[in-house]
């Protein structure tokens, strides 16, 4: 019994350990993410926000060099200029929104989940399938990397896709040897070539999010095909 009771303890003990050990690599993780998104913004403004103003800055100075030869074309650029400086506006604004969001603050999965979609719906018209089946307790950081991919996800569709259907899966699965989050995005859209893509869709982000998390992030895509995009955390409590 004195044999039995000292292994419970001992066992309790490492048991204690592990949790203090899982709760400070969920922190750590949170700090990861929490950097990544950071670089991810970064990323977004450089390539939208600086192209667009490179492309505003040469339309005006080619709309000054062309004031008193041609001012039709010269006004063409001066609008052309304009709306250049509307869509930086516009990127900003959401950089701005990103940078000082915290989606998950009082909501469920399902909550944030049908923000993402109103907004998707208002931008492009689609109204997005949604299926959640969460079996097994996520931690922050999984709902965070969940919330930060459909986010992504969305966001190429509305800005590339020229899709007409969405449809979203967030489940947990169980098997054999362990459990998973799975999250799964899928469009009808144009599709695009990987190899041709290096940084504009954000997709290095997402991945590197999920990597961040012990997970895997795969997508499936070809011209004219359409976008699946799964990402796999594995649950660390299960």
């Amino acid at each position: 019994m004195i044999t039995a009771l000292l292994a419970e303890r001992s066992s309790r003990e490492k048991l204690a350990i592990a949790n203090h050990q899982l709760r400070l690599y969920a922190c750590q993780i949170e700090e990861v993410a929490t950097l990544q998104e950071r670089t991810r913004i970064a990323r977004d403004i450089h390539d939208a926000l600086g192209h667009g103003l490179t492309a505003l800055h040469l339309n005006l100075n080619a709309a000054l060099g062309l004031w008193e030869q041609d001012i039709s074309e010269a006004k063409a650029l001066l609008g052309e200029a304009a709306n250049l400086s509307q869509s930086a506006l516009v990127d900003v604004r959401q950089a701005v929104r990103t940078l000082r969001a915290e989606p998950r603050q009082g909501k469920t999965i399902n909550e944030w989940l049908q923000d993402l979609s109103q907004k998707l719906s208002q931008t492009t018209g689609i109204q997005p399938e949604c299926i959640v089946n969460i079996a097994h307790p996520i931690s922050d950081a999984q709902k965070m990397a969940a919330y930060r991919i459909v986010q992504e996800a969305l966001t190429n569709v509305t800005k590339y896709a020229q899709a007409t259907e969405v449809t979203i899966r967030i489940h947990t699965q169980h098997n054999q040897r362990d459990s998973d989050l799975v999250i799964a995005i899928q469009d009808n859209g144009k599709g695009f070539e990987r190899s041709q893509n290096t940084s504009g869709f954000g997709l290095r982000g997402m991945e590197e999010r999920a990597i961040a998390l012990g997970g895997t992030l795969s997508i499936d895509t070809t011209p004219g095909g359409g976008t699946h995009i799964v990402a796999c955390l594995p649950l660390l409590n299960s």
